[in-house]
């Protein structure tokens, strides 16, 4: 996997809600590429708002959600795979503090960890035991050249730093509200209740995160980038009104 493609002008803007008023359309196509594996490989990301729900869509060339990252038995050094919509929504949104970062909505697995104590996803009666089944996150994203893709989730202080009511009080600027997400055939999705929603800008990543080996910030890395649907992490996507 590659190391995140950062584009400067976009990187400028984004997490801002202001960004939706320069998306250049709809929604966005890529290419495919046999070089990627092709669970995330994306060919198409869109997203609309019925005004009190969002839908994220990430088209596939292969099945989505059908790679799992390899458990290594222990919490560091933890694979996370991750299907991600970064928005041009404020963090603030989702609950977390005020232009902090790049709010992205996340569909992840990870089977060496639990991070939705609140949920059941696999509906075993234990809700501690959840990792390793796809479920979704918002997350505050941020830049940091010590993490191998250039970004990580950003590092958070439970009880100090603004987190939503259902985050799981780990230090990640992440929550856990429990929308389950739909990896069928081709395509992820995601439905989340956010309002404002029309016209923000979004764009679609394939990636691999990792927990820091020695526990300590920055705790979840991106450590590598299987595919960016604009290229260059430009969000032109622009989330438009159910008909």
């Amino acid at each position: 996997m590659k190391p995140f493609p950062f584009c400067a002008a976009g990187l400028a803007v984004v997490g801002q809600v202001g960004l939706a008023q320069v998306a250049l359309a709809h929604d966005i196509t890529s290419p495919a590429d046999p070089a990627r594996p092709a669970a995330f490989d994306i060919t198409a990301a869109s997203a609309t708002t019925d005004g009190r729900l969002a839908t994220f869509v990430m088209e596939l060339v292969g099945e989505a959600g059908s790679v799992l990252p390899k458990a290594t038995g222990k919490l560091p050094g933890a694979k996370v795979n991750a299907y991600v919509w970064p928005t041009g929504f404020d963090p603030s949104v989702a609950g977390f503090a005020a232009k902090s970062g790049i709010l992205a909505l996340a569909v992840t697995a990870h089977p060496d960890f639990d991070d939705t104590p609140l949920f059941d996803e696999n509906a075993d009666g234990d809700p501690a035991n959840d990792g390793a089944s796809w479920h979704s996150h918002w997350v505050v994203l941020g830049k940091d050249q010590a993490c191998a893709a250039g970004l990580k989730v950003l590092d958070v202080s439970p009880g100090t730093d603004v987190l939503p009511a259902t985050a799981p009080m780990l230090p990640l600027a992440l929550d856990s509200p429990g929308m389950s997400p739909s990896l069928k055939g081709k395509v992820a999705k995601i439905t989340v209740p956010v309002k404002g929603a029309d016209a923000v800008a979004f764009d679609a990543v394939t990636a691999e995160l990792t927990v820091n080996d020695a526990g300590k910030a920055p705790l979840l890395c991106v450590t590598g980038v299987h595919d960016v649907a604009s290229g260059d992490l430009s969000l032109p996507g622009k989330i438009t009104t159910a008909k």
